[in-house]
């Protein structure tokens, strides 16, 4: 059996970690119908503006959340595909 460098297992610890907190979890599990802006996942999700956009700000560094602005609001969605059986 090969060896993974431990480099490779700190980026999986790390997104592991992203995905540990129960909030991110909400706010993704809000996104998996589609793109959102920050008012619509406070509203789904109960959650205050400084709370989401921590959690979005996070989500975005981790490559499983994307950014796209549209006019005056800034819309979130997930980057990451599921696998297809």
């Amino acid at each position: 059996m090969s060896q993974i460098p431990i480099s490779a297992l700190t980026q999986v610890a790390d997104y592991f970690k992203v995905l540990s907190e129960l909030s991110r979890l909400q706010v993704l599990c809000v996104l998996k119908d589609g793109a959102k802006n920050v008012t619509e996942i406070i509203e789904e999700t109960n959650l205050g503006q400084a709370n989401v956009s921590k959690h979005l700000k996070i989500l975005t560094q981790a490559g499983i959340v994307k950014r796209q602005p549209q006019g005056v609001s800034v819309y979130y969605q997930i980057t990451i595909k599921s696998p297809t059986p």
